[in-house]
């Protein structure tokens, strides 16, 4: 049995047996590791809630054939401040669903570890209605399906001239082409300001019609590419959106 060492962000957990938890988590080095801490869920446990999900952790693990043993966990940031906050949290937990269905198993996934991790460490200071929205997108364009919104998918008509999006083309489409839903100029612009390079701009804006839609596009998007419907934004929806 081997031992190996990571650093960590818990996406999820589920019970096992009376005292035991399957922790699974998105490492820097490993991908995405599911390992069983014994007698987490006792009283006396050392570190049982240090294995919350939304907790950057550094932990010691055991390889094993189906699943691998936590031996030693340190906190490298706490989410107490999230769980504080439930706009926050829901933010957060959302982040979390998406990194755990783009994730794969024991496949090292760097950057996926390195977006949560500056995603959640941003959102545990600040605030944005933007924020999810931000994170999808740009997860999006890593994952190589990032919104085309500089110009028509269809006909290459500059992004001043669009007026709905796609989803299945992945992209904006201008009066001529258009066969998506329909989106508003001000939600175009600030779509093309997170893709292109003005992500500050995007977070400081205050919550309008325009970030809504924004915020319901990503959804869509990410949702379209992970072929399934995301629960934890199911919060952020009102029937009258």
């Amino acid at each position: 049995m081997s031992l190996y060492r990571d650093k960590a962000v818990v996406l999820r957990t589920y019970d096992l047996r009376e005292s035991d938890r399957i922790i699974v988590m998105m490492t820097l080095e490993h991908g995405k590791v599911r390992a069983v801490a014994n007698g987490v869920r006792k009283m006396s446990s050392r570190f049982g809630s240090r294995l919350e999900p939304l907790s950057h952790i550094d932990v010691l693990l055991s390889s094993g054939k189906d699943l691998d043993t936590v031996s030693q966990v340190e906190l490298v940031t706490s989410a107490r401040g999230l769980y504080t906050d439930l706009d926050r949290l829901t933010r957060g937990l959302a982040m979390l669903e998406a990194i755990d269905q783009l994730g794969m198993d024991g496949e090292p996934t760097e950057h996926l570890y390195k977006m949560l991790v500056g995603a959640l460490q941003w959102l545990s200071e600040n605030d944005s209605a933007l924020v999810l929205a931000a994170f999808y997108f740009k997860l999006l364009v890593v994952e190589g399906v990032g919104a085309h919104v500089e110009s028509c998918v269809g006909c290459g008509a500059p992004g001043s001239e669009l007026i709905a999006f796609d989803l299945f083309r992945g992209g904006g489409q201008c009066r001529n082409c258009r066969s998506g839903v329909t989106i508003s100029p001000d939600a175009f612009k600030i779509i093309q300001s997170i893709v292109g390079g003005q992500l500050n701009h995007a977070l400081s804006l205050p919550e309008s019609a325009a970030t809504r839609e924004v915020s319901d596009l990503a959804t869509k998007c990410m949702e379209h590419h992970l072929e399934r419907r995301l629960k934890s934004v199911a919060v952020f929806e009102s029937p009258e959106r």
